[in-house]
């Protein structure tokens, strides 16, 4: 018995020790994993900040983690235009104190709660996510990123395929957090953060997420759009709302629930806001659609200009080259990233330092000319244009045309093709190009109800694009040269060429005020008299040139000259350019700021010269202005992307006409509308403002143009074929009063009916009480009106 306990003390002691001995080497064991774990993750980190394990920024990109942002163009009444970005690279800068509070709340509230408590490592939320997703696998267990982790992966993380890779980048993004809570506050990191983030759909940062989702700013977010927002960013893709509506809708609202749990927002708020639908303005980013998108072109392309150097233009562009020097010289706008210098001695990139670019553009304005353009050309004078081509074999070409002629433009229309240029690269002969362009295949077509889907061969599809009517139109204040809107055609996706400020046409009668107001600087008065006859002109070549007049009223009667620019006689101009000199009024042209070829001879008069549109409407600026002739002003001012001045704008000017002649213009220019070839502006549109304008048309009624202003405003408009054989054979339709007339009278409508624009149809010209009645009674008689029309109502 005695033995028997003996041994089984023994034992128990034995037992004991060997329990005692394993508990000791168990102990030390977890001590050694412990601190071998330590010296490692020590050397790791160590190696990682010392760049000896993968790739930890220097101080100077922490600094600068983000510095590319695109540019915006912003309108004189605040709106985003359109931005200027490469490729597909569009974020905008916005600061901290431009977002909503809503917005950081959620993305607290989402994505790191302890976010303000912690040093870019959340040790609790990382203990979290090791036990519930590392032991556990509970995919439902969180994530340990905080916010700062977040950034960090999203400016120095590559994108990884497996999970063991992405497990070796986790310390690197450590250490990069911290570093980062060391060089921001938590407020430049949540602006980091939602800067950069990409919310897919070409909205690159949360101020393109902002407008391309809801079309508004980061700012101005409702608290449901900012949770909606918040939620893309766990999966983008996933929670696309464009693509996946209801899935959407769900994590929206679980996003507003923990907006709820955190306390940011009231369970009443919460509740009613849950109950709201998906609701988007999704407007995608797309420098072709949008408002103003000729006028935005024409910005960049002026902005980015480079130095011009002869051998880069063709042999046939010597005038474009000598153009574009005086603008290189004479325009500050004009190249200016390349002419100016950022702090770092390099030129400014459009595409890349954010800028902030304010343009004179009034984006409602703006709206009402491409919504005139639309109304007037598109849904009544192409479908006349259609009507009367219908069957035609010549068709879109006018009748009077050639045959030979029409293959010479189809066939220049060809060559002139991207299809072509790139058949050409690529080795194709004159007759494989030839069958190609014959061959029918499948495309896409402009029309103005929308594109069109068809099979049609390369070259009826040209002739095709080539039956729209096309347009340029440009509005702007004659006192300060502030382009209000801007119109360069019909649609930029299919049409690219500019006919505002690129295309310039033959301007007809619009030209006659040119030498009427030469005439008035020469002596002339709008009261002198003239037999209205057929009038012989003898050019410095000895031909005799004699125009013809399509006006068949008082042939042979006495008129005044005011009554000629009324009724836009040639014959009376005619007579006025007998008296004056084909070079004088070379020189009075370049005083309004034409700077195209110019031919002085004696039928020019008429209006052969071809001047763009907003050559025009800069020149008539001189009418209700003084006598001042103002430049056009695209651009007030440049910003950095904070926000600093770096470039301001103001427009050129120099005097055309003395006062006393201005006046006299004005008198004429007046009777236009009221009683002359302008007159459909008062009886078909009931427009009964104080305005002063022209319609101009061309031979063959090729072009049809109309200039008109107030007191506060100067607009023109030209409306033609892409080629100048390409017209109505008709004049009813031809005419510039059925063409480009109606395009101002109901810009002016829309203008006139929005109070906020500030336009009143009571404002009146400021003329001295000695010019309201220029004329005496008798010259009136002669001209055919009655006080003209009653002109004195309209003056102070």
């Amino acid at each position: 018995m005695d033995k028997t306990n003996l041994s089984k003390r023994l034992d128990t002691r034995i037992h004991c020790r060997f329990n005692l001995k394993w508990r000791k080497c168990i102990i030390h064991t977890i001590w050694g994993v412990f601190f071998i774990g330590l010296t490692g993750a020590v050397c790791v980190f160590t190696a990682i900040s010392t760049g000896a394990i993968g790739y930890v920024p220097p101080i100077e990109q922490l600094e600068n983690p983000i510095d590319k942002y695109a540019s915006q163009i912003i309108s004189s009444d605040g709106k985003m235009l359109g931005i200027f970005s490469y490729s597909k690279d569009n974020r905008i800068y916005v600061s901290y104190n431009d977002l909503s509070p809503d917005l950081v709340k959620a993305l607290i509230a989402v994505e790191d709660k302890r976010f303000t408590q912690h040093s870019g490592i959340d040790a609790k939320g990382l203990f979290r996510a090791i036990v519930k997703r590392g032991i556990f696998l509970q995919r439902s267990g969180g994530g340990g990123s905080t916010i700062t982790q977040q950034l960090a992966k999203q400016l120095y993380s590559p994108h990884v395929e497996t999970l063991t890779e992405r497990l070796l980048q986790k310390p690197i993004e450590w250490v990069i957090a911290v570093r980062m809570e060391r060089y921001y506050t938590k407020e430049e990191i949540i602006n980091l953060y939602l800067n950069k983030f990409d919310f897919l759909n070409n909205a690159v940062g949360i101020q393109s997420a902002a407008h391309v989702y809801f079309g508004t700013t980061p700012g101005n977010l409702k608290t449901e759009e900012a949770a909606m927002l918040v939620g893309m960013c766990k999966n983008p893709s996933y929670y696309n709302p464009v693509r996946y509506g209801t899935r959407v809708l769900e994590r929206r609202n679980m996003v507003l629930q923990q907006m709820r749990d955190a306390g940011y927002i009231s369970k009443t708020a919460c509740d009613s806001l849950k109950t709201l639908p998906l609701k988007l303005n999704f407007t995608r980013m797309d420098h072709k659609e949008g408002l103003a998108p000729y006028f935005r072109e024409y910005v960049r392309l002026t902005l980015t200009a480079k130095k011009p150097v002869r051998s880069d233009y063709a042999a046939w562009q010597s005038q474009k080259f000598s153009d574009d020097s005086l603008a290189w010289e004479t325009n500050p706008l004009y190249g200016w990233c390349n002419k100016n210098r950022k702090s770092n001695g390099n030129a400014y990139n459009i595409y890349t330092d954010g800028l902030k670019i304010y343009t004179t553009i009034d984006s409602h304005m703006q709206q009402y000319a491409e919504e005139t353009v639309k109304e007037h050309i598109g849904n009544e004078l192409q479908q006349l244009f259609f009507k009367e081509k219908k069957g035609r074999a010549k068709a879109p070409f006018a009748n009077s045309e050639s045959g030979e002629n029409i293959e010479e433009i189809m066939a220049r229309a060809i060559r002139q093709s991207d299809r072509y240029r790139a058949l050409k690269n690529a080795g194709r002969s004159e007759a494989e190009i030839n069958d190609i362009f014959n061959t029918p295949v499948e495309m896409q077509l402009f029309s103005w109800a929308g594109l069109i889907d068809t099979i049609m061969t390369p070259t009826d599809s040209i002739r095709y694009c080539k039956s729209f009517l096309r347009t340029g139109f440009m509005a702007m204040d004659p006192r300060t040269g502030h382009v209000k809107a801007y119109v360069g055609g019909i649609d930029y996706s299919h049409f690219k060429y500019d006919m505002v400020t690129t295309g310039r046409r033959q301007i007809g009668s619009t030209m006659k005020p040119f030498l009427y107001s030469l005439a008035m600087i020469e002596g002339f008065s709008p009261c002198d008299k003239m037999l209205h006859v057929p009038q012989e002109l003898v050019d410095e070549n000895g031909i005799v040139w004699s125009p013809k007049n399509s006006n068949p009223k008082r042939v042979g009667e006495e008129v005044t000259i005011q009554w000629g620019l009324q009724q836009s006689s040639n014959w009376v101009t005619a007579y006025l350019m007998k008296h004056l000199s084909p070079y004088t009024l070379t020189r009075m042209l370049r005083s309004y700021g034409v700077r195209g070829p110019i031919d002085p001879v004696v039928a020019m008069c008429l209006g052969t010269p071809d001047i763009s549109v907003s050559e025009m409407v800069s020149a008539y600026t001189v009418f209700p202005n003084k006598g001042i002739r103002i430049e056009p002003l695209y651009v007030t001012r440049i910003e950095d992307s904070y926000g600093n001045p770096i470039a301001t704008f103001t427009p050129a000017m120099n005097e055309v006409l003395t006062e006393e002649a201005t006046y006299k213009m004005l008198y004429m220019l007046r009777s236009v509308i009221d009683g002359g070839t302008g007159s459909r502006v008062r009886f078909r549109y009931g427009i009964k403002a104080p305005m002063g304008g022209k319609t101009g048309t061309t031979q063959e009624h090729a072009d049809g143009w109309f200039m008109g202003f107030t007191p506060s405003l100067v607009a023109g408009c030209w409306v033609g074929g892409e080629d100048p054989s390409i017209h109505f054979d008709r004049m009813a339709e031809g005419q510039a009063a059925s063409m480009a007339l109606p395009v101002f009278a109901l810009f002016m409508q829309k203008v006139y009916a929005d109070k906020t624009l500030g336009y009143r149809e009571t404002e009146k010209f400021e003329i001295p009480e000695d010019f309201i009645h220029i004329c005496g009674p008798e010259d009136e008689e002669a001209s055919g009106n009655s006080r003209v029309s009653g002109l004195d109502e309209f003056f102070n």
